[in-house]
């Protein structure tokens, strides 16, 4: 009698955490533009049909986390690509993975979709080869950022890893991709901090390649302030998550514990290593290293410089974002920045689903799932709907930007650069805090250097390589990350 009520009591609690009684259900979609959302669904009607959920664990957020971040480790597709390399004036070495298309078809555009992956991750990472595989088999070019020291073949060689809002090392691999591929149309992809990062790069006042012509993101923050505050509490195991990316981003800097803490650093800067390490959550680690080395005097303003939500009202090409209210990294809270934002801008599509996690969204079967996840499909159609017709759906007005943000732009062209003069400068500061610190005003100085190279007639390595062979530097005077 005592072994049923025990097997019960364990089934509801599992029943319970599985949330096994939900059923699947349609995205929400938030819009201002009416006229935009109905041809944007007209030309992706895959969003407009239910997400179905893998049946047993699919409607639990944490499960569909952690199967993202550890079990799917163990059905990885395998791509190959061309490793380029780059060399910033900072001396920061940037690498990105290059993959063409495998299923291209005659009638298709030239479309690159320029991926940022999530914190501490890269082109290895799972989830971002299973995009790059089913974009590949649907005549997608293919560009994925390697953030600056998650790679342990490619070294750190300047006192800097990567960095939520710093912008440099993206802009720098899509003037390169630009370089290359003349006219491709570009669609930036986010995913987490990358998906923070590309929104904050695509609102920038800048002037960025007219090949870029859109933007997705998945599952971002929008606010490092209110999300590191949500992460500080035990409410849904979200402590826990804090702890996980704090000790990845200690095993990062650790690794490359040398090249981060000269002696010129540690003076200059006021750190030590032992001060980094000791940190318990990464709100202390951005407090005590990070945002110091970014030249804040404090981690609210570093915090506040970082988040694209202030950058949001800039951006001049459809965007597209999305977010499940089940993610236990990025609470419903932090999900009324992006609704309000796409209810006032006209070039921006929020799609909201109620199951999915954190870059989870695992789908079908009832134990075991699809190998392609809805998010990874859903990429692949919405990038397809927002470029379809080779339409750009840019807001060229640019005398308009400027008055709105007082500012002058420097016109080059498709070039990607900042403003020269003394004047300009100033303006660009009235935008609000930006990095500080002269390192990261990094300037391009080489094309691609490495020896495998995508150009005609160039040698090519599968990814990924070794490390990679500086060959030539090229002066290019791009400044990625205006102050």
């Amino acid at each position: 009698m005592y072994e049923l009520v025990l097997v019960a009591v364990v089934l509801c609690i599992l029943f319970k955490i599985l949330n096994v009684n939900n059923s699947p259900e349609k995205s929400i979609f938030y819009c201002s533009n009416q006229n935009f959302l109905d041809e944007f669904l007209k030309r992706a009607p895959e969003l407009t049909q239910p997400y179905v959920p893998t049946r047993f664990w699919g409607f639990s957020g944490h499960i569909q986390t952690i199967v993202q971040s550890v079990i799917s480790r163990l059905h990885c597709p395998l791509v190959n690509g061309h490793r380029i390399s780059m060399k910033l004036t900072d001396g920061a070495t940037v690498t990105y993975d290059l993959y063409h298309a495998i299923n291209q078809q005659k009638e298709m555009l030239d479309i690159t979709l320029a991926i940022c992956p999530g914190i501490g991750n890269n082109s290895e990472s799972v989830y971002i080869r299973r995009v790059v595989y089913n974009a590949q088999l649907n005549g997608y070019r293919v560009c994925v950022l390697n953030h600056i020291g998650t790679l342990a073949t490619v070294p750190v060689t300047s006192p800097r890893i990567f960095m939520y809002g710093n912008t440099a090392d993206y802009a720098a691999m899509i003037k390169d991709v630009v370089r290359r591929f003349p006219s491709t149309n570009m669609v930036c992809v986010g995913f987490s901090m990358g998906g923070n990062l590309i929104t904050k790069y695509l609102g920038e006042p800048r002037v960025k390649p007219n090949n870029v012509v859109a933007g997705i993101s998945v599952c971002q923050g929008y606010d490092a302030n209110r999300a590191m505050q949500m992460l500080l509490e035990w409410k849904g195991f979200r402590r826990l998550y804090i702890y996980a990316m704090t000790e990845n981003m200690k095993s990062i800097i650790r690794r490359w514990h040398t090249a981060l803490f000269t002696e010129d650093v540690k003076r200059k800067l006021g750190i030590t290593e032992r001060q980094v390490f000791n940190s318990a959550t990464l709100q202390e680690l951005d407090d005590v290293y990070t945002r110091k080395l970014a030249g804040f005097n404090n981690v609210t303003d570093f915090y506040n410089a970082m988040s694209c939500t202030h950058h949001m009202k800039n951006i001049r090409v459809p965007m597209v974002f999305i977010n499940s209210k089940d993610d236990p990294i990025v609470p419903p809270p932090l999900l009324e920045i992006v609704r309000d934002a796409a209810l006032k801008y006209e070039n921006m599509i929020y799609v909201e689903q109620k199951f999915g996690g954190h870059l989870g969204f695992y789908e079908g079967g009832f134990f075991y799932s699809n190998p392609l996840t809805w998010q990874d499909r859903m990429v692949i159609h919405i990038a397809h709907a927002l470029v379809a017709d080779g339409n750009k759906k840019v807001v060229d007005d640019l005398t308009e930007f400027e008055e709105e943000n007082n500012l002058k732009v420097h016109r080059t062209g498709s070039l990607d650069t900042a403003s020269e003069s003394d004047s300009e400068y100033s303006s660009w500061k009235k935008l609000g805090a930006n990095l500080k610190l002269e390192s990261f005003n990094a300037g391009m100085t080489s094309d691609c250097t490495s020896l495998d190279s995508s150009d005609p007639g160039t040698p090519t390595q599968l990814t990924p390589p070794n490390t990679p062979v500086i060959r030539r530097k090229i002066p290019l005077g791009l400044n990625v990350f205006p102050q």
